[in-house]
């Protein structure tokens, strides 16, 4: 389960993020994931609707929110974060954002088309709370769409650091059964990204990003390391 209070610390400010996802090269086949995401949100709005209503849960500094709104400027879209920093720097990119808990979502029943989770359902303490509520919130008929990673997600860069796999709740490899569990029909798309990491210096800062105190050896050089992630729709 994750614990509130580093995640808390690891995402007050943007830092971490963008270190994260500095590094990142699209799958050689079916490219980046959030061009996968993007798409699947496009394919998911209702037809005839003027403006539909999308809400994207944990949205982080609103990155993904904004190419969303430059993509289907049509939408009513709202994203939200439990970070005010990461509510303040969407709203700074002309996102809507509000404060705002999955596990406890202000919007009434029935009241959005769409909602998106973007690397962020593993961070859930209470993750089935967190999966009621969006079904809770979406209209019938519509979608869920969730990115997260796998258990062997840059494990080969933890390893050769002294760590292990990131094993986690809502992963590629069970997240399809938690879905299930709230939705009628699940499918999925799995990549193959890879994280490049120019000298020792940036992969270590990738690896200091998320506090746990992992140190790979010295090498010269770049490294690369394989990805691993899911792009789920689930109605």
């Amino acid at each position: 389960m994750a614990d509130p209070t580093h995640v808390r610390e690891q995402y007050a400010t943007e830092d971490n993020l963008e270190t994260r996802r500095s590094v990142w090269q699209p799958d050689p086949v079916l490219g980046d994931p959030v061009e996968v995401a993007l798409e699947a949100v496009s394919a998911a709005l209702p037809g005839g609707k003027s403006m539909p209503d999308v809400l994207e849960v944990g949205s982080g500094p609103g990155v993904f929110a904004a190419r969303l709104q430059e993509r289907l400027p049509h939408i009513a879209l709202l994203a939200t974060d439990q970070s005010p920093r990461f509510v303040e720097l969407a709203r700074e990119r002309g996102v809507p954002a509000q404060l705002m808990d999955v596990q406890h979502l202000l919007p009434g029943d029935d009241s959005y088309d769409v909602v998106v989770a973007m690397w962020m359902l593993y961070h859930v303490p209470d993750l089935h709370r967190g999966l009621a509520e969006i079904r809770r919130v979406l209209r019938p008929g519509g979608t869920f769409v969730a990115v997260t990673n796998g258990d062997e997600h840059v494990a080969g860069l933890r390893r050769d650091a002294g760590g292990a796999g990131l094993v986690t709740h809502f992963s590629s490899q069970i997240g399809e059964a938690a879905l299930r569990e709230h939705f009628d029909t699940v499918e999925r798309v799995d990549l193959r990204p890879s994280a490049l990491f120019a000298d020792h210096a940036a992969a270590q800062a990738y690896l200091d990003s998320s506090d746990e105190g992992l140190v790979i050896p010295h090498f010269e050089g770049s490294r690369e390391y394989a990805g691993e992630v899911t792009v789920f729709t689930a109605r």
